[in-house]
């Protein structure tokens, strides 16, 4: 498996236009990409194969058997490969063609990017890239769908899924709350707002700033000016979102 380090973030979108647009943050999870069926933790009741979920997702269970957590994520990066984006994706996608959009997403496939987006921050780590135990910074791109023991950096050391475990820090945090503070305008799509950090990214929003959450379950939450609750699934929310975007703020 030949394996490269990444080069600075892709997908910057450094050919947007210059003049100013509005800025639009989107903050993704896990009910966008199941509506391309990929399943969620919760789809299983934390349970894969008879085990529980900690123990293919977490620090103490790469460090009891690697060998079950790598066949775990094998076979997930195997499905992510042959689903599509769904419409959710696809809408946020085209949302680039009219605000400066920056998607904050909690999954760790590629669906954003596959349906266009151009600035995706991956919280939670992205399944197509590995790194080292010893080192979250040296990040490597998987070529093809496997990930397997013997697989090493350059410096000899074993690879892991670059993905966020249970019980460990969300590195990208610090960069998700500074695109937040400059939002113009804040989406939340397919989560439930119950995991967090990511879940507190709205509370970085000002009170002025329109926020709209679409999601099936989403929490009870106070009444205050300028949120909008849309109770569907993304692909049919996003697309009143996006319906009432164009109409309001272009």
């Amino acid at each position: 498996m030949r394996k490269r380090p990444l080069k600075g973030e892709e997908n910057s979108g450094r050919n947007r236009p210059q003049q100013y647009m509005k800025k639009l943050v989107i903050l993704t999870g896990a009910g966008i990409s199941q509506e391309s069926g990929i399943p969620t933790f919760r789809d299983a009741n934390g349970l894969w194969q008879n085990h529980d979920i900690t123990d293919v997702a977490s620090p103490q269970g790469w460090m009891k058997d690697p060998e079950l957590v790598l066949k775990f994520y094998n076979l997930r990066r195997r499905k992510i490969m042959k689903v599509k984006p769904n419409n959710g994706h696809m809408i946020i996608a085209e949302l680039d063609n009219y605000f400066d959009v920056a998607v904050v997403t909690q999954n760790i496939d590629d669906l954003h990017e596959k349906a266009g987006s151009r600035r995706v921050i991956h919280l939670h780590g992205n399944i197509f890239e590995s790194r080292p135990v010893s080192d979250p910074a040296r990040i490597y791109h998987i070529e093809g769908p496997s990930l397997n023991m013997g697989d090493t950096d350059e410096f000899g050391e074993q690879l892991r899924p670059n993905v966020v475990w249970f019980g460990e820090m969300v590195p990208r945090m610090e960069d998700a709350i500074e695109v937040t503070l400059q939002a113009d305008i804040f989406i939340v799509a397919g989560t439930s707002l119950v995991v967090y950090p990511a879940a507190g990214l709205i509370e970085y929003v000002g009170a002025l700033i329109p926020k709209f959450v679409v999601d099936p379950d989403i929490p009870e939450m106070a009444e205050q000016p300028n949120l909008f609750l849309i109770p569907e699934k993304a692909g049919i929310g996003m697309e009143m979102v996006k319906n009432r975007l164009l109409e309001e703020f272009l």
